[in-house]
């Protein structure tokens, strides 16, 4: 297994994965907790778009990718805030409209090609070291955000109500929590891929709560399931020649899985 580690390229994938699957796994409680499951998804769709973007104009897609994550996140607490629609609608509007336009843009520039396929599934394995430093920057940046706010975030997430009593400013935490995740999910588009990334954020944190334990018992669960399935995930797809984004996604699910049967027990 250790022989791995020898190719600069799996070192670079294994810290990405890592670091990402930390970022998502955190982010993914608070995400889960306030039914806001449908947003990674919705989110990675809108970052699709600045990688088409990206890609047709010639720019760095991930950074791109970032910008229009960010945008469409704010975009998304903006309806939901001062418009009475439902937040699965927003969400189901949001992630249609934006996974139509990535595909009118990526067909106008001829943009269909193995980078694009790279961001849809994820290609773990060419992770460039520029893509590193990008992941770990912001993602640091994000996971400050998070624990900070922690509290906060918290209290949000079980009951808004009562928290904007408090005293709590709820509209600017709520904007602050879908703008961290954006950033999150645009920075995992490269790792896990645009069409897999919401079950990276989503289904650690459903396992987790299977034990129904504490808050911070969850996260720590949640940590372990998704930091397990991207190391075992992406040990299978060096030694098999697996696509990575699809055996982590599948290694995550069976942590899940094994949830339920202990839990059950």
């Amino acid at each position: 297994m250790l022989e791995m580690f020898e190719y600069e390229f799996m070192q670079r994938a294994f810290i990405a994965g890592l670091f990402i699957a930390t970022l998502a796994s955190i982010s993914g409680t608070f995400v889960v907790l306030k039914r806001y499951s449908l947003m990674s998804e919705t989110l990675a769709h809108s970052a699709l778009v600045g990688v088409a973007v990206g890609l047709v104009a010639g720019y760095n897609p991930l950074w791109i990718a970032v910008v229009v994550a960010v945008l469409s996140s704010w975009l998304i607490e903006y309806l939901r805030s001062s418009f009475s629609l439902y937040s699965d609608a927003i969400l189901s509007i949001i992630l249609s409209g934006s996974l139509a336009l990535a595909v009118i843009i990526v067909s106008l520039g001829g943009a269909f090609n193995n980078s694009l396929f790279s961001y849809l599934f994820g290609s773990i394995l060419s992770v460039s070291s520029a893509d590193v430093i990008t992941i770990v920057s912001f993602g640091s940046l994000s996971l400050a955000l998070l624990l900070l706010f922690s509290r906060e975030l918290y209290f949000i997430t079980y009951d808004e109500e009562v928290a904007k009593t408090s005293g709590i400013k709820v509209q600017a935490l709520n904007f602050l929590l879908v703008t961290v995740v954006a950033i999150i999910i645009a920075l995992s588009i490269r790792v896990v891929g645009s069409l897999l990334i919401g079950a990276l954020m989503v289904i650690p944190t459903a396992a987790a709560l299977q034990f129904r334990v504490g808050f911070k018992e969850t996260i720590f669960i949640s940590l372990f399931f998704a930091l397990f399935s991207v190391i075992f995930g992406m040990t299978l797809s060096f030694h098999f020649s697996l696509p990575s984004g699809a055996t982590i996604v599948l290694s995550v699910i069976l942590m899940f899985a094994l949830s339920l049967v202990i839990n059950k027990k």
